[in-house]
């Protein structure tokens, strides 16, 4: 529920509950109209060009929207994206011939058979030179309390824009060799 009122707010929501006992619970989410994507195509202004990289990623998450999107805007951004459904999947990658080495590990912290953090411990073991950059609907606060991830490391929260996603990964990617996280800002 704390990730649903998170996202309604960021889209500037509200979400009304009713519940009666016995009866159960009614959630009524209320989000501002959108124009049509006509529209919206006009009134889109000149963004500043993202940052844009060559360099190989292994994107993990099990949303397949959300895999199949990320992996779109970082090949348009001119990363090879190879995209795995978890992490079990990810680690079988390791396996196929065509793959070359990975630059970095975009992955999503909470997934079901393997979380975030084993996956990248794993890839660190086979690849030490990787960077990490986690993402996830929780909060930063959230997940460092739950013992999740430990403070410090990189995260980009859930829901991000292309633009955040851009900087944010060229920041991990272009850190030092001896750190494989950024800091969250």
């Amino acid at each position: 529920m704390s990730t649903c009122y998170g996202i309604i707010k960021q889209s500037g929501g509200h979400i009304s509950l009713y519940s009666e006992p016995g009866h159960g619970s009614t959630f009524k989410i209320y989000l501002p109209e959108v124009e049509s994507q006509a529209a919206l195509a006009v009134k889109r202004p000149n963004l500043p060009a993202l940052p844009r990289g060559t360099e190989t990623v292994l994107l993990v998450e099990d949303d397949p929207a959300l895999r199949e999107a990320a992996a779109t805007l970082l090949t348009r951004l001119g990363y090879t994206v190879v995209a795995a459904a978890n992490g079990i999947d990810a680690l079988g990658l390791q396996y196929q011939s065509d793959v070359r080495r990975f630059d970095l590990l975009f992955t999503d912290v909470v997934m079901p058979q393997m979380s975030g953090r084993e996956l990248a411990e794993k890839m660190t073991d086979l690849h030490p030179r990787i960077r990490i950059l986690y993402t996830s609907a929780y909060t930063e606060n959230a997940i460092s309390h739950q013992g999740v991830l430990d403070k410090g490391v990189s995260l980009l929260q859930k829901p991000f824009t292309p633009s955040a996603l851009a900087h944010k990964l060229r920041e991990a990617l272009d850190r030092p060799n001896g750190s494989r996280s950024v800091p969250v800002s």
